[in-house]
Parts: structure tokens; sequence; C-alpha cells
């Protein structure tokens, strides 16, 4: 194996050991395992690592599961011996709101006194809902739509979700009242703000009493949120029994990645900073931060950006854009590669996790005939990625804790 490929494959390997270390099931079943829940117990899996979440209670608890339900993104589903519900994302359709009633039938059936332990991982926002009468599903895809292509964060773009559903933002604490509920988390948000992941269903949110204050927005955004679905107060009895606990973090990823890359023999710059904001300007400040970096030292950024969308965008993900603008400005630096992946496995509406470019990743994609300009002006960072020979498949991984970025600069002969 060359240098240059000995440094991809590590780069490789060390996304890899990110992964592996907040991967659902074992993270739920080593919290079960320290500290078991007694009797019987119900269960809900909700999120995009909801398939690996149960398998890891189902490893720690075993037929104490009395039922359970699981409800994951279509072609995330393992196999359990218990009803798995695939539904849409990142846009909610017709199988969410299935999956809705679903979930509300599965509540009413648990006896008031049991037990009941809710997995929750990101995506559960867009995999399962519960609408207020006056709003249809089609004004709802709408909304998310314009929201997901206007460049607002996240948080803001929870602050929409949580007003408009019967489950978010605490509601689904006051449907499952009085029941002793454990809450195992797997944080997908800046900050780990439990309001924030999947929208909050078990998390009182003060914030829902407050009147919107986002400007701009459409005025069929404006109408819709007059129709929000009461939610409880912070000192409702419904969240006295709920405790809630976070099992993987964006911050154990990158530990992770920190870790193997020592034991592959690198020097470390753990970045601190949350990568967010614009993927094509934020791909171009990490590359020229890579560009001044140490020779022989593996640079690790977690964060989430976001991407303006054009009317028809081509085939990609943020990943692959801020990868692609990376790449732009690492052209014809043989020594450097970049990598930004999505833990989920997913990036954007594709099958590809992200990408790992280098200095020649240009001219490669130009050799096919591809501009690099044009596919990011067109959102099609994903066709040129793949000309270019960069794109990262990983399959489901069992977690969703927002997204790795690692930069490498090798000493020069080595």
């Amino acid at each position: 194996m060359s240098a240059s490929s000995g440094h991809r494959e590590n780069l490789l390997r060390i996304f890899q050991s990110a992964l592996a270390v907040v991967n659902g099931r074992s993270c739920v079943r080593a919290r079960l395992e320290e500290r078991p829940l007694p009797g019987n117990i119900y269960m809900v899996a909700v999120g995009k690592a909801a398939g690996a979440m149960a398998q890891g209670a189902q490893d720690a608890l075993g037929k104490r599961i009395a039922d359970a339900l699981i409800i994951t993104k279509k072609g995330h589903a393992e196999p359990l011996p218990w009803p798995v519900l695939e539904a849409g994302h990142p846009l909610v359709d017709e199988s969410s709101l299935e999956a809705g009633r679903k979930l509300l039938a599965f509540v009413g059936r648990i006896p008031q006194d049991a037990a009941v332990l809710v997995l929750i991982s990101g995506g559960a926002s867009a995999l399962v809902e519960a609408l207020p009468p006056q709003i249809s599903l089609d004004q709802f895809q709408k909304i998310n739509r314009w929201v997901l292509s206007s460049g607002l964060d996240i948080n803001d773009y929870n602050r929409i979700r949580r007003r408009l559903s019967r489950l978010k933002g605490g509601r689904l604490a006051k449907l499952l009242s009085p029941r002793r509920v454990l809450c195992l988390v797997v944080s997908d948000v800046p900050g780990n703000d439990l309001r924030a992941i999947g929208s909050g269903p078990l998390v009182a949110d003060e914030d829902l009493r407050r009147p919107l204050t986002l400007r701009d927005l459409p005025d069929f955004i404006t109408e819709a949120l007059k129709h929000m679905p009461p939610a409880p107060a912070p000192d409702d009895a419904c969240f006295q029994n709920v405790k809630r606990e976070i099992v993987a973090t964006l911050d154990n990823a990158k530990s992770a990645a920190v870790e193997t890359a020592k034991e592959l023999g690198y020097q470390i710059m753990l970045e601190t900073s949350f990568v967010s904001g614009d993927a094509l300007e934020a791909g171009a400040r990490l590359a020229k931060k890579l560009l001044r970096a140490e020779p022989g030292t593996v640079h690790v950024w977690g964060g989430e950006t976001t991407v303006r969308l054009p009317e028809s965008p081509g085939r990609g993900g943020r990943n692959q854009s801020l990868a692609l603008a990376a790449a732009m400005m690492l052209q014809g630096n043989d020594d450097t590669w970049f990598l930004a992946a999505g833990t989920d496995g997913t990036d954007g509406p594709t099958e590809d996790a992200g990408a790992l470019v280098d200095g020649g990743t240009i001219a490669r994609g130009a050799q096919a005939g591809l501009d690099a300009r044009q596919s990011l002006a067109r959102a099609d960072a994903g066709s040129f990625l793949e000309a270019s020979g960069d794109l990262i498949q990983t399959g489901p991984t069992g977690t969703n804790v927002m997204d790795i970025m690692l930069g490498l600069r090798s000493i020069p002969g080595n």
C-alpha cells in the first residue's frame, strides 16, 4: 500500500472508530446492564438508530420486554421480535402519520402502572407525527420543504415543528402519564438540548408558551402556527415520573476518533468549535485551516452545516457539498485529505454518508467532464464525487450524532 493510500485508509478507520463508540445497540445495552430496570417493560423506540437501540435493550432485558413498537427510517430496520415500522425522512409523509396513529394506539394499551422505556434518536421528528386536525399533510410538507431549503438551522427548524405536533414538545409525556418512563437518547443536536432531540416528546418546553420570534416566515407558516396544540407546562405533573439520559453524543464520537488517530501515530488537533452555517463556506474555511496546519496532524471537527437548495437540486447532501467545497481549496495539494460524513450513514436524501476528498479530487472529476463550481451551485456534489471516486458508503450505522469532519496533511515523503 502506498503512503497516500495508507493515509486515506487510516482516515476511514478513524471515522469507523467514531461510529462504533456511539452505536445505539452498545450504548443502550451498557446503560441497562449497569443499572437494570426492574419488572416487565413496555418499549417505544423512534429514530434512525431505533432498531439498534432496541437491540441493545433486548440484549439487556430479554423477555422482560412485554411489548414494543419500533419506528425508524426506511432502509434502517433491524430484525426484531416486535413490529418495526419504516417511515418518511427527512419529510413527514403518510407513513409518518400512520406511525403516529400506531404509536398513539400502542400507548393507549400500556397498563397505567407499567414502566416504559423510550429510546429516541435523530430523525424522530419526521418519522412519527400526529398533526392538529386543522393542518393537512400537504400543508405540513409545504412547511417542512420551505424550512429545509431556507437555510434555517436545526434549532429554528425544531422550534417550528414542535409547535405543530400532538406528540412533540412534551406532549408524549402527557399521553404516557402517570406511567414511569425512562428515556434513553442518542443526541443529534448542538449542545445536546433534550427539547430539540426528536423535537422533545418527553421534555417540558417553556418556549412553546411564548410567541415564535423568527423573522421572515411566509404567511402560510404563520397561519398554521395559530393551530398549535396545547403543550404541558414545565411544572406539569406528567413530567414527575419521566427520567431522561443521553447515552451517546458527538463529543463521544470525536473523542474516539482522537484516540484512534493517536494509536495510528498521528499528532492530534481536536477542534472544539461546532461547525455550522453554510456548507460551502465551512468547507473552504476548514480546508484553508488544514493547508496551514502542521504536517502529520489529524484534525477532528464535528457539527452540522446547512445547504441552500435550488429549485431542482441534484444528488448529494450537506457533507458532500462541504467536502467538494473543501476539495476546490485543496486542489493540487497531493499530501492533503479531508473527510466529511454523517454519522447516521446518510447525507441528505442519498445512500452516501459523505465523501473523502484530496488534492486530486477536482482533477479526477474534471476528467469526467464535470465542473465542481457548477455542481455545487446545482446542489449536485454527489454526482461530481461519484465521478472522482470519493463517496463514502457505510450503510445504516445504528447511530446519529450529527457529522464528523477529519483532515490530514501528511509529512513530506510519508
